[in-house]
């Protein structure tokens, strides 16, 4: 196999490992929100984060990013752990985001009395609007200003269920002229008492947002490298923001890698393919509609439909090898994932023949009886067996292989001495043809060549 070059992140990994960060460790996290089935797109991620861990004796861990309860579900737990299983990757530890749920309201408490968090009682539609553009500043919160302990028998209303769905978030005191909108005052909490949580029920009234538990995830579990797509690169800044908050030695007991550990975020290009839908979100769409016969139907992009439709879990991986990570987002054409099974399979699956819409064959110059032709399976993988063909002066092939009048980009057979080999036996040209009242070809004439020695008699 041909070595490949390294891509960037690998080079990354190369240098801290050169340097000495984190006393050699490599530790990465595959963090899916169990909301939907995992498809194509997943996997680029998923190839990007255990192979890292695979190729530099690290640890890659499962990590479901549970932390909204009224979209989640257990059926997505258990299919993304059967996928990537069937993909043939190992994961370290599973772990949820819920599993620090007490951490995170304890860190939501400390963020309030240290005057970086307030509730705000306005819509969402105000919020976004008080947010201002990328050129403006923003318009402070009426509430920003809020005592402490106000702000906190707030919050502990909130997490009580005493506040209704929709009516309080806390959000973080940071800086509503900061260039960056995701530092306006971001939001932190929200109350979600519609739907239990799938592992914590209804002991929950309060969720935190993504931004503020998936770096704090990290911290808790020492990831090293937290590897992402690149619509995740403006929230990068907030990333490192919250984790600063809390790590040093004020906070040394969050983590058991010491004060100076920090996770680090990097981003890839996102997977896109033509004619391919990758949204969860329509994807979802099309299984309640009924439009699909659910996840697993063969014309979905889900691993699973994948699976079905013949994909093999090595063409796959194989596709994502070719077609790389950098910086800079692209089209994939689907072309090449189509190529790419068809090399895996040519190499693996057995032959069969099977004549769906078949035109009678003649080989005029065929005298003989008959013959049986013993061809192999796959050439060269004695290991599959052979098949016997019987070839005779009157055969079938597949109508679409003949062509009457055909132009240079036609292939296959047609008058006007362009050769054709029929498999495991001669190579024959085409002659004429015959035809119904309707002008449906019925019998294709062809004459064999000397190529292979035709017999004179069966």
């Amino acid at each position: 196999m041909e070595e490949r070059s390294l891509n960037f992140i690998e080079q990354i990994v190369e240098n801290d490992l050169a340097e000495g960060k984190n006393d050699g460790r490599i530790q990465t996290r595959f963090p899916p929100e169990p909301n939907g089935y995992l498809h194509i797109g997943h996997v680029k991620a998923i190839c990007m984060d255990f192979g890292i861990a695979e190729k530099y004796n690290g640890v890659c861990n499962l990590r479901f990013d549970d932390t909204n309860p009224a979209k989640e579900d257990t059926e997505y737990v258990d299919s993304i752990e059967r996928d990537i299983r069937w993909l043939g990757f190992k994961w370290g530890q599973i772990y949820y985001a819920s599993d620090y749920f007490d951490q995170l309201y304890d860190l939501a408490i400390r963020f309030i009395r240290e005057g970086k968090a307030y509730v705000d009682e306005q819509t969402a539609e105000q919020i976004a609007e008080q947010k201002g553009t990328p050129t403006e500043a923003g318009v402070a919160s009426p509430y920003r200003d809020r005592p402490v302990e106000e702000n906190l028998r707030l919050f502990q209303a909130m997490q009580n269920g005493d506040i209704e769905e929709g009516k309080m978030v806390l959000r973080a005191k940071i800086d509503m002229a900061n260039p960056n909108m995701h530092f306006r005052d971001p939001i932190m909490y929200r109350i979600i008492t519609s739907h239990p949580h799938h592992r914590t029920g209804r002991k929950w009234n309060v969720y935190p947002m993504y931004d503020f538990a998936h770096g704090q995830s990290d911290y808790f579990e020492g990831v090293t490298h937290s590897i992402c797509t690149l619509e995740f690169v403006v929230h990068r800044p907030l990333y490192d923001y919250f984790i600063d908050q809390f790590a040093g030695e004020n906070f040394a007991g969050l983590s058991p890698y010491g004060p100076d550990y920090r996770p680090h975020q990097y981003e890839f290009n996102r997977l896109n393919i033509t004619y391919t839908v990758m949204s969860k979100r329509k994807m979802l769409q099309l299984v309640k509609e009924g439009l699909v016969a659910g996840w697993d139907d063969p014309r979905m992009p889900t691993v699973c439909g994948l699976r079905r439709r013949g994909y093999t879990a090595s063409s796959i991986r194989e596709f994502m090898d070719k077609i790389g990570y950098t910086k800079v987002e692209g089209m994939i054409d689907v072309g090449l994932l189509e190529h790419t099974i068809r090399e895996d399979l040519k190499e693996t699956a057995p032959r069969v023949c099977a004549i769906f819409d078949p035109v009678k064959l003649v080989i005029t110059n065929y005298e003989g009886e008959g013959e049986t032709i013993i061809a192999e399976n796959i050439d060269g993988h004695e290991e599959l067996g052979t098949r016997e063909v019987r070839f005779g002066r009157e055969l079938f092939i597949e109508r679409g292989d003949f062509l009457e009048q055909a132009d240079n980009k036609f292939y296959r057979l047609s008058p006007g001495g362009r050769e054709v080999r029929l498999k495991a036996s001669y190579i024959i040209q085409a002659t004429g043809c015959d035809k119904d009242a309707e002008g449906n070809i019925t019998t294709v004439y062809k004459a064999a060549t000397a190529r292979r020695k035709l017999p004179s008699t069966g």
